[in-house]
């Protein structure tokens, strides 16, 4: 029988297991080893009532954890569910395999919507530059809301009230644009659950929407058959916050909320623990597809949290008998894991013996930000045929408003992708890269013996594609040619340049046109790692 985390629970698993731990690594005052510098862009606040200088540091990724503090945290976590996967990379390598439902699902919807959302300026990193870390943001913030001394971030979540959010209408938008799975907004780095959490008393159903976001929007987006996921970015909350004097980070109300008026050992113990349970506990409470996290890929003292997490999760999703994936950036999880880059800039431009994925805005932030144009829907299609043909899912961010409502310029971009998926979807849903990526403007996938070429721009008449001259495919020839929505063949001759294809006068959508080659007897699909070797 499963179970899933009470606070109770909780508590006294922390207390049982963790107190003797604790106890000696705070006696022996071990201390992370990365030092905090002073951010540049840090000004003291002179003259805003209750502000003082910050010492925000440039990269809030905390650096290394001492393997006591570590250890004391894991005493009071509770144990691995029964299962195939124990927590060693070796365990967990050897059972993890890519879901065959994220190889063939392509294109995926994540968002960034939260407390963060009610300002809707700059970017979800509000909090860390509302109290010091930008100045001309705390600026802003004083003269829109007043000093941060007097209304603190946490002032701001009664205003994120999601009081037009119909997760049955974003589940339905989803599903016209063509996504087969969407991750919901868990956590950022501001420490605010969205999620009925009883571990983390922050959360959306105690305050704010008073509603729980990521149980609404999974039950939503599953009820359409959309896979569901969960977004989690609260590991380096720890050291996010800079110091403000003055402030309600020292409230007692709110300390715990902000993580800035207790950096003890004995703090940061319990945060590690907070950090394992809190994704327990969403992964006991909605069975989550994908657990999608955002972390410092590169820190190796972590792993013994990692391997706790990917082991529970693993093993309950072999309970469960379903296949789930893990994401993240870098080495976050070694080889259990899909890759994620953010932003497209940073993703593959070659096709890859590994499947991946980048996180992409909608927008130049990821979050709701006033004035921000939205990117044009033909680039973002672009994209999805480049990510596709290079073995690439693309996962695009959407930016709600605090209200719940997805702005209509988004939404708009959202319907034209699904149209284009409507005529193309054939070409990339299921499908499997060829032996090359690409050639020039044109993309290639396929599914079974069946070949598509993609063109990125409309051909002036003529299509020619030299990757299928005479002689340089094995295996079959080529039969028949068309063009996915129009109807009938194509006339197309083929020679030792390349194969030459007629295109009719209409096109068939607004941009990215696919030829459909069959007759061709392909290679079977290989098998695609999770990570690159």
């Amino acid at each position: 029988m499963q179970r899933t985390f009470t606070r109770r629970h909780f508590a006294g698993t922390a207390a049982a297991a963790a107190g003797a731990a604790l106890a000696c690594a705070c006696r022996q005052g071990l201390a992370q080893t990365a030092q905090q510098v002073e951010d540049p862009s840090v000004v003291t606040a002179a003259g805003l009532t209750g502000q003082a200088g910050s010492t925000a540091p440039s990269d809030p990724w905390p650096g290394k954890d001492a393997p006591e503090l570590v250890a004391a945290a894991l005493a009071g976590v509770p144990a691995i569910p029964q299962g195939p996967v124990e927590p060693t990379w070796d365990s967990v390598r050897a059972n993890y395999q890519v879901p065959d439902w994220f190889r063939d699902a392509k294109f995926g919807i994540m968002m960034h919507w939260g407390v963060y959302s009610v300002p809707a300026h700059q970017s979800e990193w509000y909090v860390r530059y509302m109290y010091g870390g930008n100045p001309g943001i705390m600026q802003w913030h004083t003269e829109h809301f007043g000093p941060p001394g007097k209304f603190g971030y946490k002032d701001f979540i009664p205003m994120y009230t999601a009081a037009r959010w119909d997760p049955d209408a974003w589940a339905r938008l989803f599903k016209q644009a063509g996504a087969r799975y969407v991750l919901s907004s868990g956590e950022h780095h501001d420490g605010f659950s969205n999620w009925d959490s009883a571990i983390n008393r922050f959360n959306a159903k105690n305050m704010g929407p008073r509603r729980d976001i990521v149980g609404d929007l999974a039950a939503a987006v599953r009820k359409v058959g959309i896979e569901s996921g969960v977004a989690n970015h609260s590991s380096i909350h720890f050291n996010f916050v800079p110091p403000l004097a003055g402030s309600d980070q020292y409230d007692p109300e709110w300390a715990a909320f902000y993580s800035v008026a207790d950096r003890s050992n004995r703090a940061r113990v319990k945060f590690l623990q907070m950090w394992v349970t809190k994704n327990m506990e969403l992964v006991d409470k909605y069975h989550p597809d994908m657990m999608w996290f955002d972390m410092n890929g590169g820190d190796r003292s972590w792993d013994p949290l990692k391997l706790r997490v990917a082991a529970y999760y693993y093993n309950r999703a072999a309970q469960w008998g379903k296949q789930v994936t893990m994401s993240a950036k870098g080495d976050s999880f070694l080889g259990c894991m899909v890759i994620d880059y953010e932003r497209e800039g940073r993703a593959p431009k070659q096709l890859t013996s590994f499947t991946w994925q980048p996180d992409d805005p909608i927008m130049d932030k990821f979050c709701y930000v006033e004035g921000l144009p939205v990117k044009p829907a033909a680039g973002l299609i672009r994209l999805i045929v480049m990510n596709v043909s290079r073995n690439g899912n693309y996962l695009l961010n959407i930016s709600p408003m605090a209200d719940g409502t997805i702005p209509d310029a988004q939404q708009q971009v959202l319907l034209a992708i699904g149209e284009w998926m409507g005529v193309n979807g054939e070409a990339i849903y299921s499908s499997r890269p060829w032996k090359i990526s690409e050639e020039g403007h044109v993309h290639f996938t396929t599914r079974g013996n069946t070949l598509y070429a993609i063109s990125l721009d409309w051909p002036a008449g003529e299509l020619t594609i030299p990757a299928l001259g005479e002689g340089k495919v094995t295996g079959g020839r080529i039969e028949k040619v068309e063009l996915l929505g129009t109807a009938g063949k194509l006339n197309f001759t083929q020679d030792a340049s390349g194969l030459h294809v007629k295109f009719p006068i209409e096109k068939p959508c607004n941009v990215a046109y696919t030829v459909k080659i069959t007759g061709l007897k392909l290679p079977p699909a290989a098998k695609a790692a999770g990570q690159p070797a």
